[in-house]
């Protein structure tokens, strides 16, 4: 429940200290292939597992 509640934490940072370059953010996204936008997210979750097992 502690890493959920940080990845709402940070989630919640960039609309919050920037809510017109979030919006803008997520508009150019949407115009994105979903296979590119998938991509991106497996590249991400492995990047976090990696730097969780080197921190651990």
């Amino acid at each position: 429940m502690t890493a959920f509640a940080l990845v709402l934490i940070i989630e919640g940072l960039l609309p919050f200290a920037a809510p017109q370059f979030w919006q803008k953010a997520m508009r150019d996204l949407s115009q994105f292939n979903p296979r590119a936008i998938r991509v991106g997210g497996i590249v991400s979750m492995l990047a976090g597992a990696f730097l969780l097992q080197i921190l651990n």
